[in-house]
């Protein structure tokens, strides 16, 4: 497991609601289908979908957290989801390239 919050300091990334001390590999994309298909148990998931399902799928992965590019932030539904099944959300301005290749340069 490797250490969040070097990432989010280095990054710029903030918390919407959760927490999350670590993750185990990154998973990047929007399509709900694919993403409940690959991301992985402790995968720090990147991603500008914001809605409920996001927060299912997360769930069902068992992910670390769900990192929203581009500034996104939840829709009220989804944070309500989010809080109440215990995923953590982070949010950060940067596209997701940009994530990506900042952790990749950080790991």
């Amino acid at each position: 497991m490797t250490e969040l919050k070097p990432f989010m300091d280095a990054l710029g990334i903030r918390v919407i609601c959760g927490e999350a001390d670590a993750f185990d590999g990154v998973y990047a994309g929007d399509l709900l289908s694919r993403a409940m298909s690959h991301v992985e148990a402790g995968n720090l998931w990147i991603t500008i979908m914001n809605n409920v399902n996001v927060i299912a799928v997360a769930s069902l992965a068992d992910a670390a957290a769900v990192l929203l590019a581009e500034g996104v932030t939840l829709t009220p539904d989804a944070l309500a989801a989010a809080e109440e099944k215990g995923i953590c959300v982070l949010s950060a301005e940067q596209p997701v390239y940009d994530l990506c290749a900042g952790i990749a340069g950080l790991m």
